[in-house]
């Protein structure tokens, strides 16, 4: 399939920009149609310019444009891929690993960090704990089939659970097991760019957009039992929320 047009022609930037909007286009169909698959890589730049008989740098151009819009990701030494978003409720008190296999996605975890220890003062207004309470600290990065999606960093206060290695796959399916899962939270959302430590361990471009999720998980009689930071990909994740007349 070619591109209508010649970037030989005069006025070379104008019809250049005209053949990578129309390649970019293709593509962004090709996606939507789900000819190139979710999460999988897109054929390389030398491929896509013979398909579509037009130079690599048109190519370069719109795959650009697709980055930046968020629909494929460049990922170092791979190749550039397809990116599979995941929608979270706001409304429904979910862990990661529930959010992913209801929708047919496998979860996995990498632990960072898996600690129990003295709460610090800041943890300790957070909690609503006394000073020199204990509390168990977890850090993971968090996948689904084999992808980050996000960093996930967890203090929960000791009372809930019986050690730190209680925790495997799903901090709230160990959480219930002691009857101290949270039955409602509040969470606060911020954009930020993501730092060059987090993104090289989610394997992404420092700078890169992301979203995070500040959450205090409440017990039924009121006390807090969790707070969490997760750091989420912008590329990967939408958030949406229902909203009633009040």
């Amino acid at each position: 399939m070619a591109i209508a047009g010649n970037e030989s022609t005069p006025g070379g930037i104008e019809s250049t920009g005209l053949r990578y909007q129309q390649l970019s286009g293709a593509l962004r169909a090709s996606i939507a149609n789900r000819d190139f698959a979710p999460g999988g890589a897109i054929p390389p730049e030398r491929t896509l310019a013979k398909r579509y008989d037009v130079s690599r740098v048109t190519v370069r151009r719109a795959v650009d444009e697709l980055v930046n819009e968020g629909l494929l990701v460049r990922r170092h030494g791979a190749g550039t891929f397809v990116v599979d978003r995941v929608e979270k409720q706001f409304a429904k008190l979910s862990s990661f690993s529930e959010d992913m296999i209801s929708r047919g996605r496998v979860p996995s975890s990498r632990w960072l960090d898996k600690t129990e220890s003295f709460v610090t003062p800041d943890e300790s207004l957070s909690l609503g704990l006394s000073p020199g309470s204990r509390v168990f600290r977890f850090a993971r990065l968090r996948c689904a089939d084999g992808i980050s999606m996000a960093i996930e960093r967890s203090t929960i206060a000791s009372y809930a659970l019986t050690d730190a290695d209680a925790v495997v796959d799903s901090l709230y399916a160990a959480l219930d097991k002691t009857g101290h899962r949270p039955v409602r939270a509040l969470q606060k959302l911020r954009a930020i760019l993501i730092d060059a430590e987090a993104a090289a361990i989610m394997d992404i471009e420092p700078g890169a957009p992301g979203l995070m999720i500040e959450r205090r998980g409440f017990l039924a009689d009121g006390r807090i039992v969790e707070t969490t930071e997760s750091l989420y990909r912008g590329d990967a994740y939408d958030f949406i929320a229902e909203l009633v007349e009040a």
